[in-house]
């Protein structure tokens, strides 16, 4: 059975656990959007493994953070490489152009 996804803040780093699929997504983003505070990095090393729709949160996370001159991301969990390289995305989850053309 696949453990709970789960999240906290520590100081300026939201931390988030378990596994970040669809269902996971629907529960955690009421929450997260309600605002993330003084959040300024992202901890996903308790993420056991994410699939597309957890990788579009923590996308919308990434890209929140981005905006307020922030967004350090630390932790790979199982399927997240797998997902950026194919939606072209940096380990900081922002979009690389730069391999949009290849």
């Amino acid at each position: 059975m696949a453990s709970k996804a789960s999240f906290r803040t520590d100081g300026d780093t939201l931390l988030l656990a378990g596994v970040i699929d669809r269902a996971a997504v629907v529960a955690l983003w009421p929450q997260l959007a309600r605002g993330l505070g003084p959040v300024r990095q992202l901890d996903l090393q308790a993420v056991e493994r994410i699939d597309s729709a957890g990788l579009a949160l923590l996308g919308e996370l990434a890209a929140r953070l981005r905006a307020q001159g922030d967004g350090n991301v630390s932790g790979a969990p199982a399927g997240l490489d797998e997902l950026c390289a194919a939606y072209r995305l940096s380990p900081s989850l922002d979009f690389n152009a730069s391999s949009a053309g290849s």
